[in-house]
């Protein structure tokens, strides 16, 4: 007696497709209690529970809280002070004697350190960590760190900017945020 190909195949046919059915997440429905589900896998939070205000990761068009605003700018004033300070020193060190340049290479450190701070916390919230490390560490470096100064603060700007602040020579003023 000639055997079905199709009559032999549906057995094991029928054990793939419930081994798959087995291997896919059971979906949910509005009645299903969370005691009773079988699929106890962690989920995916909403966007808006994993945002943080101090976490920030610029999207355009996106609107900031407030207090990431402020963030924003209470560091920017700080690194445009520090900026203003570096402009100010570099011609100092050629008028200067030679027996004074040692108070002012003393001077830089602090600065130099200060920048580095706030370089670091202004890029984790406009860039990336990562980013933020790599740009402080970049500001140590003498002339570089004014350049990384001035990209951060401009990134900064842009930013409030983008978000209604008015930004001016020194910041953007609290009372506009």
């Amino acid at each position: 007696m000639p055997r079905d190909d199709d009559e032999e195949d549906r057995p094991r046919r029928k054990r793939r497709d419930e081994e798959e059915a087995e291997d896919r997440p059971r979906r949910r429905r509005r009645d299903d209690d969370d005691e009773d589900d079988e699929d106890d896998r962690p989920r995916r939070r909403r966007r808006d529970e994993e945002e943080d205000e101090d976490d920030y990761e610029p999207r355009r068009g996106e609107r900031l809280s407030r207090a990431t605003l402020r963030g924003i700018a209470s560091n920017q004033k700080v690194l445009i002070l520090c900026i203003l300070a570096y402009l100010c020193l570099i011609p100092a060190q050629f008028a200067i004697p030679e027996q004074s340049k040692l108070y002012l290479a003393l001077a830089l450190v602090p600065l130099g350190l200060t920048a580095t701070v706030f370089v670091f916390l202004l890029a984790t919230k406009v860039y990336s960590t990562a980013t933020g490390v790599v740009l402080g560490i970049l500001t140590l470096i003498p002339c570089i760190g004014l350049i990384v100064l001035l990209i951060i603060n401009g990134k900064a700007t842009s930013i409030l900017k983008e978000n209604g602040v008015s930004v001016g020579l020194l910041g953007a003023s609290s009372s506009d945020i």
